[in-house]
């Protein structure tokens, strides 16, 4: 028998909740009656049909504050017709990898109607927050109770009620039990060990999962860069002619880790479903705005917005103010070089151990003032990008991506990149090279995971001390959990992780063959920098609704072409360097001709290479064709059923018609 959304009841009160829902003190009660009934409501109402109960009943708000806190779930029949829905992708008796349906449930591996383990918590909570997201207004004209918060059709009631402070916050809540086995397989055990990948996706979801792949497999591919490198250091640094080798590896190197990657994302993600998972027609973000009409290409009533009217504020306002920023930036490295000059001049005037140490205070400084700068323009860029008002995702995570990556890259190698050219001091390029790369790992680690932990373990000392001097009879394991997490950081994705990735894979590819050391640096933070990652995402951060990936998106992007502007900057390196010179003293121009055709040599070398390294592997490859073979049959074949079933009403027709 078949099951619908229609037949499922909402009036369960006891269920396990997924997602929290705050609401700002003090809203009126009718706004959260008509929230409940909306979230309750089924389907073909424009409801959610979802599980609602407050996480307090009367008699426990009156004894402690008033917590307007309510737990959301779903039952488990509504959480797998909500996987059918979303096309989540399960593996199937015979391992193959296909997108969950109800009717055929019994085919999928591990799948038992008493088990409500087939979803993991993370796919359940992704659900749930599509459902929640969905929720679009009808024939409301305002939110009850709030006339000033306008409603028109199709528009998205959390992100109204959001917007206008009435919903605080919506997050998953954490499952402490899971979390714990996690944690001890995880970075409670300080040894040298593999990451439990997959069980990092099955908790937090594909996007945190790969983040951590990522973050593993380039620490790895590091190692080698390392271990060449260190020999490099006990030779005279102005010796560049030995470095001509390990810049050369350094240019191979790039390409083939980005490349295997791709394979070994690939497998990770075709082990998830996400690989394989059907790419739906993207639905308007929830921030976009714009007069309602009619979607020419969907024929439905969304909010549209002149694209005209975009490229304007694009191209008038969001463009001059990038060039100004990076304007700005270049003032601020030149005020640097000021520094650098006056204290090079005050230790020749009186060379001692303190201006020795005073030599490396510009660059420490510059340091923390690049990191400043860089979270303050995230801010400017985050509003920019958001008044451009795109329609989708997508457009507005590779917008923001653009102008974070320019300035970022801008700010944290224009200097490098004019002591190497312009002043052509390499001792001073090897000093700045290291004080900043240090500089930045020390500050990252600190701010990113270490303050917040210790903020955040003060912040629970105090709600313990509040719930031990509570007379009420609560579910105190349940209240404490979902107090405490309601006050954690909110984690704002992969970007800044990514982004502090992309300045290390720099600071280690540009300038290869002046500081060999920078990949041995690269790796030991990177040792740190998984397990601070890890403590900050189970006891820092809320946990993060998962989100489904097929890769590391614009990132992989990003990385290849690091990687060509490496191969020019080495090249220039070594042919700026006095023992290459010294092979052309008449003609520079030779010089430059023969250093551009390397460069030239070397970059299509790193073509070839991505060319002839496969992103999927063979048998990968020869799973997604069977797959699309499959579907193309099973269409073929719905056709064919579609047309006999035509066919035999006309003769069931005509047979009528003939009949006296």
């Amino acid at each position: 028998m078949k099951v619908t959304l229609s037949a499922l009841d909402t009036c369960e009160t006891s269920f396990t909740p997924l997602v929290v829902i705050e609401l700002a003190q003090n809203v009126k009660e009718e706004t959260k009656e008509w929230l409940k009934n909306r979230i309750i409501a089924k389907k073909k109402d424009g409801g959610a049909q979802l599980l609602m109960r407050p996480l307090l009943n009367k008699y426990e708000k009156e004894t402690l504050v008033n917590q307007n806190l309510y737990l959301i779930g779903a039952s488990s029949i509504r959480l797998l017709l909500g996987a059918e829905a979303l096309g989540l992708v399960k593996e199937c008796n015979d391992n193959t990898m296909r997108a969950f349906t109800y009717g055929t449930r019994q085919n999928f591996k591990d799948f038992d109607d008493n088990n409500d383990d087939f979803l993991t918590m993370a796919e359940c909570q992704f659900i749930v927050k599509h459902e929640l997201e969905n929720l679009r207004a009808r024939d409301e004209k305002m939110i009850p109770g709030y006339p000033q918060a306008k409603l028109y059709p199709g528009k998205s009631l959390l992100r109204r009620l959001l917007t206008s402070g009435i919903v605080i916050q919506v997050f998953p809540l954490h499952d402490n039990e899971a979390l714990k086995k996690l944690e001890d397989t995880w970075y409670t055990r300080f040894t040298v060990k593999y990451q439990p990948i997959d069980s990092i996706r099955s908790y937090f979801g594909e996007t945190i999962a790969l983040y951590f792949g990522f973050l593993e497999y380039f620490t790895c591919a590091l190692i080698p860069m390392a271990i060449i490198g260190l020999p490099y250091y006990l030779f005279a640094w102005e010796d560049y002619d030995k470095y001509v080798i390990f810049a050369s590896f350094n240019l191979v190197w790039s390409t083939v880790i980005l490349e295997v990657w791709k394979r070994g994302c690939a497998c990770m993600t075709y082990r998830w479903g996400t690989l394989v998972m059907k790419r739906k027609f993207e639905e308007p973000r929830p921030g976009f705005h714009g007069v309602l009409g009619i979607n020419p290409v969907t024929g439905r009533e969304e909010p549209l917005y002149s694209s005209y009217k975009r490229q304007m504020r694009i191209y008038l306002v969001s463009l001059p103010f990038v060039c100004l920023c990076l304007y700005f930036s270049l003032y601020v490295m030149m005020i640097y070089f000021d520094m650098e000059a006056w204290v090079l001049a005050l230790h020749k005037d009186s060379e001692s151990e303190w201006t020795s140490l005073l030599l490396y205070v510009p660059s420490i400084i510059y340091a923390i003032v690049i990191e400043i700068m860089n979270h303050l323009y995230r801010y400017a860029a985050e509003f920019l990008t958001a008044w451009e008002n795109h329609r989708l995702e997508s457009a507005y995570q590779n917008h923001l991506i653009l102008k974070v990556l320019v300035f970022n890259f801008l700010n944290c190698f224009a200097s490098l990149f004019y002591i190497a050219f312009v002043l052509r001091d390499m001792k001073l390029l090897r000093q700045s090279l290291a004080t900043l790369l240090i500089t930045s790992q020390i500050i990252n680690q600190v701010v990113e995971s270490l303050l917040p932990y210790w903020l955040q373990k003060k912040h629970g000392v105090q709600v313990k001390k509040k719930l031990q001097a509570l007379k009420a009879d609560i579910d105190a394991t349940l209240y404490e959990q979902v107090v405490l997490e309601k006050e954690m950081v909110t984690y704002l994705g992969t970007f800044d992780d990514y982004l502090e990735l992309f300045l290390q894979f720099g600071y280690v590819s540009l300038f290869s063959c002046v500081y060999p050391l920078a990949a041995a640096f690269a790796v030991l933070n990177n040792f740190t920098e998984v397990n601070s990652d890890a403590l900050k995402m189970c006891r820092v951060f809320k946990r993060p609704f998962s989100e489904p990936s097929a890769s590391i998106g614009v990132w992989q992007l990003a990385f290849e072409t690091m990687s060509v502007i490496s191969v020019v900057t080495n090249c220039a390196l070594i042919g700026m360097s006095p023992q290459v010179n010294s092979v052309f003293p008449d003609s520079k121009v030779d010089l430059i001709l023969i250093v551009i055709a390397i460069e030239h040599a070397l970059l299509a070398l790193k073509f070839v290479l991505a060319f002839a390294i496969p992103d999927k592997p063979r048998h990968i490859q020869m799973k997604l064709a069977r797959l699309e073979f499959e579907s193309l049959e099973a269409l073929k074949q719905q056709q064919l059923t579609l047309v006999a079933e035509n066919l035999k009403e006309e003769a069931s027709d005509r047979g009528k018609e003939q009949a006296p």
